[in-house]
């Protein structure tokens, strides 16, 4: 048995001996890929869907490559999607004005095989996984005060309210799938520029949400303030809860408005990178 353990180990290390080790750094933009609903836009005359996925926005990446042989690799990877806005709920009506959008900020990685197909072009795909970060909601609310509401502030018919809050959505640990096709320009021995395509497919299952800010102001009819901070994140309205949590499923006759029914959301995303490799090279192998 000791025999079998030496040999192993021999082989392990003439194979990492031969190896190629690369590091790489990224930066690209991605356009959503598998949009699904994600709120409505209203006005007097019509409603229309708002479909798109926090997927799309600017990345950064941080890869190591690890060659087996000629071929094949393995590729570990971190990185970071600072996500575009996408609107969610926009409102135009009489007496009511709303505009929320979301966006993500997150932390990913991955796990992916990497095949050389020439010594420029190469291709890679495996597992991807969210690790960090949260989908943001940027909320602005405008509202006419209903005469009753009106006369118990003691003000003039045609005073609003504004309302601004942002609110964190958190979620289940998710599973999906990335794959790349990109090509290398040689510099020199040590250092490459690449460009690649690259596609996510991935979704994210809610798990809770909180907010992060929250301030309502009182307003006369000319613009005027007639109250500044009537609810805050440490004083909120009725009905508004600091800390949601987002489940399977829901009794019928469920009152707890802190509690809702959870949903799946889009990251899903394709996209266009551009980077530098750093390769280093096996004491007994040239590229």
């Amino acid at each position: 048995m000791k025999q079998v353990y030496l040999v192993f180990a021999a082989l392990l290390i003439s194979t990492i001996s031969l190896a190629q080790l690369e590091l790489s750094v990224s930066t690209g933009y991605a356009a959503g890929s598998a949009e699904m609903k994600l709120g409505e836009s209203i006005n007097i005359s019509q409603t229309e869907n708002s479909y798109g996925s926090y997927g799309e926005g600017v990345n950064v990446q941080l890869r190591g490559t690890y060659y087996f042989n000629d071929s094949f690799g393995a590729d570990l990877s971190v990185g970071y999607l600072n996500g575009d806005d996408q609107d969610v709920s926009m409102v135009s009506l009489p007496g009511t004005e709303i505009d929320a959008v979301a966006r993500s900020r997150a932390f990913g990685g991955s796990l992916a095989l990497v095949y050389k197909f020439t010594d420029n072009l190469y291709g890679r795909f495996g597992a991807l996984v969210k690790i960090g970060g949260k989908t943001e909601a940027v909320v602005y609310r405008q509202q006419v005060l209903s005469e009753a509401e009106a006369n118990a502030f003691g003000l003039p018919q045609g005073s609003y309210t504004e309302t601004n809050y942002k609110e964190d959505f958190h979620g289940h640990f998710p599973l999906g799938f990335v794959g790349a096709l990109g090509y290398k320009f040689n510099i020199n021995n040590n250092l490459n520029l690449f460009v690649e395509a690259e596609y996510y497919g991935i979704s994210l299952k809610r798990k809770d949400s909180e907010l992060s800010e929250f301030n309502t102001d009182l307003f006369l009819p000319d613009g005027t303030v007639a109250q500044a901070g009537l609810y805050t994140i440490d004083n909120l309205p009725e009905g508004v809860n600091k800390k949601t949590t987002y489940v399977d499923n829901l009794p019928n006759n469920n009152t707890d408005s802190s509690k809702q029914l959870s949903q799946k959301v889009p990251y899903s995303s394709f996209g266009v990178n551009f980077g530098i490799t750093y390769r280093f090279k096996g004491s007994s192998k040239n590229n």
